[in-house]
């Protein structure tokens, strides 16, 4: 089933102006452009003519001519030929798009589904609501499964990540929870927070608890991040709390793109310059999400079956998290086979 019946960000907002722009997802090309109202649209990146890419082409008066013979096309598909206007059927697919959250999303002309309002609940009353700091895509050189993976579990934190969560002499003690329901995954990490010197700008002091809790869903794949800290002396939370959900778009079969939205709260008296922090927020994000884009090339051949891993506690929600990719995002009843997943505990949501 075609993946696009779910809203996928595609492209920064930012990143669109006057000439056309090819996406790839599931390995469907598409060229964006701006009509002449200054509106995103989408149509397949594939002249009907002879499958010149559209992307190739140029933007006039809001329609988008082919580079090759002149085609030219509005937001609806609609086309025309520039040497025979009477010239029938030369329509290209045309796909729904939404501009929000600074980004540009698409799903196709008959979806139902709508893109997401990130309407996030304060953690406390006097934080205020979650404000948004940034958005940004990154490129996985590995195929979907394999980025998923990695983001099922915190385990490799201490080796792949220098910035946020624990060193790796705590690995031993490290608190961990998930819980697997029908439709999604939910996990929980805690354990000390390494030092780090960004973290005094927030707050942070040496022996905080570093707190990450997330939930993945697959309606598209995506996955919630809440990450907060804690005085383990006076269960007080620290002012800043960040909000990540991360959408994992595939683009084709070897390579994924994350595109990751940022939110923050920031108590007293950091709310007054969120301005400001609010560009180091989005920063440390990008800093996290590249350390695993500079890694996972290393392990892009890791094979869809996991017959024959070793798989530990920490590796049960990616077990998971696979199985409902087969079956709620690719709607494929062929579930992943099956794997020794260790012998940690592990509570079954109802």
């Amino acid at each position: 089933m075609n993946v696009l019946r779910f809203f996928h960000p595609v492209l920064p907002s930012r990143s669109l102006r006057g000439k056309p722009v090819k996406v790839t997802v599931a390995d469907e090309s598409f060229a964006l452009f701006r009509d002449e109202h200054g509106r995103a649209c989408a149509v397949a990146d594939r002249c009907p003519h002879r499958f010149a890419p559209l992307s190739a082409g140029r933007v006039d008066r809001g329609k988008l001519v082919c580079a090759y013979h002149g085609w030219s096309f509005d937001g609806e598909g609609h086309g025309k030929s520039a040497s025979q206007p009477s010239l029938a059927k030369c329509d290209v697919r045309s796909m729904r798009v939404v501009e929000k959250h600074g980004y540009i999303w698409i799903a196709n002309r008959d979806s139902e589904d709508e893109v997401p309002n990130f309407d996030f609940t304060a953690s406390t009353p006097e934080s205020g609501k979650a404000r948004f700091c940034g958005a940004f895509p990154v490129r996985f050189d590995a195929p979907l499964h394999v980025v998923l993976d990695n983001f099922s579990e915190d385990e490799h934190t201490p080796f792949v990540h220098t910035r946020l969560g624990w060193e790796s002499r705590d690995v031993t003690s490290i608190g961990f929870h998930a819980t697997r329901y029908d439709d999604r995954t939910e996990v929980h990490y805690d354990a000390p927070q390494r030092p780090t010197r960004v973290g005094r700008i927030f707050g942070l002091h040496l022996g905080d608890v570093f707190h990450n809790d997330w939930v993945t869903r697959f309606d598209p794949p995506c996955t919630t991040y809440k990450t907060k800290w804690v005085d383990p002396k006076t269960s007080v939370t620290r002012p800043l709390r960040i909000t990540s959900p991360i959408y994992f778009v595939p683009e084709t079969g070897s390579s994924t793109i994350l595109h990751t939205f940022v939110f923050a709260e920031t108590g007293e008296p950091y709310g007054r310059f969120f301005p400001l922090l609010r560009h180091i927020v989005t920063a440390i994000a990008f800093g996290e999400i590249w350390d695993d884009a500079r890694f996972i090339p290393t392990v892009k051949h890791t094979p869809r079956s996991m017959r024959g891993m070793r798989l530990g506690k920490f590796d049960k929600p990616l077990v998971h998290n696979r199985r409902l990719l087969d079956r709620l995002y690719f709607a494929n009843l062929d579930e992943v086979a099956n794997a020794d997943d260790g012998t940690g505990t592990i509570q079954t949501g109802s």
